[in-house]
């Protein structure tokens, strides 16, 4: 079982560890514009970039996702999708008061199908429930090109690695 931090505590996760090379594990989340299901069966044909994090509405959440959202704007052809537990309806509030328009935003409150299948979801402690901050690269054949799993909750993940693995 793998594990992140938080505040210098340790929290389990549950899941498998998804690893570039292999086949991408399917989901079902639900988009936050407009309720409707998404999954890797209704965004094929396409790189997908998926973004896990705890919350929207926390600082670090907030500064990644604009992060992403402005780099959504710099590489057409890509989708950026960002999963959390929030329920859809605050995910779309946040976002028009955040002004975040290019990145699909989506819950996985439902079944946290997303945080199981991608080994995200934290088990126990404060963030029970959650999902743990990770950055996935889906390629158009639902092949991983990249994974990361940001080893503290507080900490950024690799944009850079993220970008160019989504380019490549």
């Amino acid at each position: 079982m793998a594990s992140v931090t938080f505040k210098g505590n340790t929290l389990s996760l549950l899941g498998d560890e998804v690893k570039a090379g292999q086949a991408a594990p399917d989901f079902k989340i639900q988009n936050s514009a407009d309720l409707s299901d998404y999954s890797l069966a209704t965004s094929g044909g396409k790189t997908r970039v998926l973004v896990a994090v705890p919350s929207l509405d926390t600082p670090v959440c907030d500064t990644e996702t604009r992060r992403f959202n402005e780099e959504a704007a710099k590489v057409p052809g890509i989708e950026i999708v960002c999963v959390s537990m929030d329920l859809p309806f605050a995910m779309k509030r946040w976002c028009g008061a955040a002004g975040v328009d290019k990145v699909v935003t989506a819950s996985d409150h439902r079944d946290a199908s997303f945080a199981k299948n991608y080994g995200v979801l934290i088990n126990g402690g404060p963030l029970d429930r959650l999902t743990a901050r990770a950055v996935f690269v889906v390629g158009p054949d639902n092949t991983v090109k990249y994974a990361e799993y940001v080893k503290d909750i507080g900490e950024q993940p690799d944009y850079d690695a993220v970008l160019a693995a989504a380019k490549g």
